[in-house]
């Protein structure tokens, strides 16, 4: 007797449907792409739409790639090929596309080229349209930065140091063949005086070389070492020193940049597997976030967070029209020339300083007994005092410059006797008298950011400050898989990452 067979749900992949499935029935209410529908719709497209020509062939609606482009970073497709493969393979994408079905190359062009100068104006209009639902606050942000690869060569690098360096053994090759040369033709005085070599440039070193050969291309009896040396800073130097002009001026104020995306820096970072923080071409980018949503942002080429500051808040002002009440932010943005903005602005800044973290450990405090802030001032004498009860007298003031060109001044005090003083060696380090420097405004800005930081609000803001910022980064870069960028160039990286910002914060309102 056969046993009893399964029973299975009908399958007829040829059965006719009476009334075909709409892909609006096939797409649940809840989700993420209709929160980017909705939330593009409400767009206004002005800007992007003027990116198009009013004449020739028609093209595909800037709204419905708008659309695409957001929901292919809100759902992890980044690249061009995989959201043109998607539009015809995903129902999410059909759905949102109205069943268009653009290559590639459209998608690439309309996010490298169209999103060039409308990008910005998109995600502000999407930020303000949270705030008004009361989503976020564009008044009171938390601020923070990232380093996300570049779309580059990690070993194709320039760096400063090797031009400054190979710049030097030209002068150094160039002056001592002159010497020679002016040995040589030391009687028939043919040679005048060296050439300034501090500084060369093409110009120099052209003429140099030329002058070089029209004196020692006459002799027959230069020593073949010098002949052969001769050669090669003919064949070599004037393109050798062209090029490295070329490479100063893509640098500006920068130490490296990559040859295959020259806005790149190299820069450590962290998410190395061996984590031991190798140097790779990388983009700085600054956001400021409320209650976890995007705010605003900015690419930097420079590594450390603290000159970013005043672009940062530039570009704040520039798209709100306005300039935010509250700021919080870590050490990394903990200096005076941030402090001053800062306070021009009338911004309340919850930022630390750098030594505030440590400054909170007492174990800490124990074990640096006569350090500087530790010594007593006597604003009537303009004097402090030192560990043993001596006077340190005011002795002139020193101006440093730093790499942005703010000014700092910086008053030095000193003692009148170590070399008898019990405490010599403990108390400093150095061979004569100490010497100590203040930076007053510096340190009336520490002090003041030290009350504010341990009132009640600071301490809950610098609570909120882990939770608020910084799970943003983590968002991007964990959860969703984003770190190394897919374009290259400054110009298209801050369209990749605003689309980004706009994905973060619709994955954020739709959750």
């Amino acid at each position: 007797m056969a046993g009893k067979q399964p029973t299975f749900k009908p399958y007829n992949q040829q059965q006719i449907i009476l009334l075909p499935p709409s892909l609006e029935e096939l797409v649940p209410k809840s989700h993420p792409v209709r929160i980017v529908n909705e939330v593009i719709n409400k767009v206004n497209l002005g800007p992007l739409n003027s990116a198009y020509k009013t004449t020739g062939a028609s093209s595909y609606h800037p709204q419905m790639l708008l659309k695409v482009l957001v929901y292919g970073y809100v759902s992890n497709v980044y690249s061009s090929r995989k959201l043109e493969a998607a539009c015809k393979e995903s129902i999410y994408f059909m759905w949102v596309s109205g069943m268009s079905y653009p290559d590639h190359n459209t998608i690439n062009r309309f996010r490298g080229v169209r999103l060039k100068e409308a990008l910005r104006s998109v995600f502000e209009e999407v930020v303000l349209l949270l705030a008004q639902e009361g989503l976020l606050s564009i008044e009171e942000i938390f601020i923070d930065g990232t380093k996300i690869e570049a779309n580059a060569n990690r070993y194709t690098f320039v760096w400063r140091k090797a031009i400054a360096t190979n710049k030097e053994k030209m002068k150094q090759q160039l002056k001592h063949i002159w010497e020679y040369a002016q040995s040589v033709a030391a009687k028939e005085d043919e040679l005048p005086d060296p050439p300034d070599f501090t500084t060369i440039d093409t110009e120099k070193v052209q003429s140099t070389v030329d002058k070089l050969n029209e004196v020692l291309g006459k002799k027959k009896d230069i020593d073949k070492k010098t002949k052969n040396k001769l050669n090669y800073i003919t064949k070599h130097y004037p393109a050798n020193i062209a090029r490295y002009e070329m490479q100063e001026a893509i640098l500006e104020d920068r130490n490296s940049y990559s040859k295959t995306d020259t806005d790149a820096t190299f820069m450590r970072m962290k998410e190395d597997h061996m984590r031991n923080g190798q140097l790779k071409p990388a983009y700085n980018i600054q956001i400021s976030s409320s209650n976890q949503y995007i705010v605003n942002y900015t690419i930097h080429p420079n590594p450390t967070d603290t000159t970013t500051l005043t672009d940062h808040i530039a570009q704040h002002e520039e798209s709100f029209k306005s300039t935010p009440a509250v700021v919080t932010a870590d050490a990394g943005y903990g200096s005076q020339e941030n402090y001053t903005l800062l306070e021009s602005k009338e911004i309340t800044a919850y930022v630390k300083y750098g030594m505030f973290d440590k400054q909170q450990n007492k174990n800490y405090q124990a074990k640096r007994p006569f350090s500087a802030d530790k010594l007593f001032y006597n604003p009537q004498k303009d004097c402090y005092i030192c560990p043993m009860g001596q006077q340190m007298h005011y002795i002139g003031d020193i101006k440093n410059k730093t790499s942005t060109g703010f000014e700092q001044t910086l008053r030095r005090y000193r003692a009148q006797n170590c070399s008898n003083c019990p405490l010599n060696g403990a108390c400093h380090k150095s061979k004569g008298n100490r010497v100590i420097q203040v930076n007053v405004e510096l340190e009336r800005q520490k002090k003041k950011a030290h009350e504010l930081l341990n009132s009640p609000e600071g301490i809950e803001r610098r609570k909120k400050r882990c939770f608020d910022v910084e799970p943003v980064f983590a968002s991007i870069k964990s959860n969703h898989g984003f770190k190394r960028f897919m374009l290259r160039g400054k110009q298209k990286v801050e369209i990749e990452f605003g689309l980004l910002a706009i994905a973060q914060n619709i994955r954020k309102k739709a959750a």
